[in-house]
């Protein structure tokens, strides 16, 4: 299983790699630093963004090489996004976008606690050979995952993520994510 894992996060990291080329280095969009808080990044640039990845985001997963690895993704709602720039930008502190809209694309995988101690082994050497952005245990209310992220060594990239969970931790995570991700559906 750690082998689809790590062929998991290849994948996507390859497909995030062309994706963002085809998006941003085509001159059709203008680049922005996602470095810049909220106040510098238009917000319909990022709903733009956020709209062709969902339109597009399958013509990428088609052809990768993962037809045979279980896991899920989503592209964030616009709503989602939204509700965490209004969040974000009430805050006195100035986050960089590429921080907080680090999810736009997320995909999640389930695996065994055995698989996840095994996983947590490798991720250090995987940040370094494939040029992760960070990785880390998420362990807070109610709610225990791995959250890697993918950004290309670009601050013009969105970040997206890849969530690993313990099968045992599934329903408290659902639980806690409808607590306190959700809070915007009203």
């Amino acid at each position: 299983m750690i082998e689809k894992v790590e062929r998991l996060i290849t994948e996507i990291n390859r497909i995030h790699r062309e994706y963002s080329k085809d998006y941003f280095e085509t001159g059709k969009v203008e680049k922005i630093n996602l470095k810049h808080t909220f106040s510098k990044v238009p917000t319909k640039a990022i709903l733009s963004y956020r709209l062709n990845l969902h339109e597009s985001i399958n013509d990428y997963l088609m052809k990768a090489d993962v037809q045979d690895i279980a896991y899920v993704y989503r592209v964030k709602t616009s709503e989602s996004i939204i509700d965490k720039i209004t969040r974000f930008s009430e805050r006195q502190e100035g986050y960089p976008v590429n921080s907080i809209l680090n999810d736009i694309f997320g995909a999640r995988m389930i695996l065994s606690s055995k698989e996840i101690a095994q996983v947590m082994d490798q991720l250090d050497d995987w940040q370094e050979m494939y040029g992760l952005k960070n990785w880390y245990l998420r362990d807070k209310d109610d709610y225990v995952g791995i959250h890697i992220y993918f950004k290309n060594k670009s601050n013009f990239y969105y970040p997206w993520e890849l969530q690993l969970w313990d099968r045992k931790d599934v329903d408290s995570n659902i639980a806690s994510h409808i607590k306190y991700k959700r809070g915007f559906v009203k």
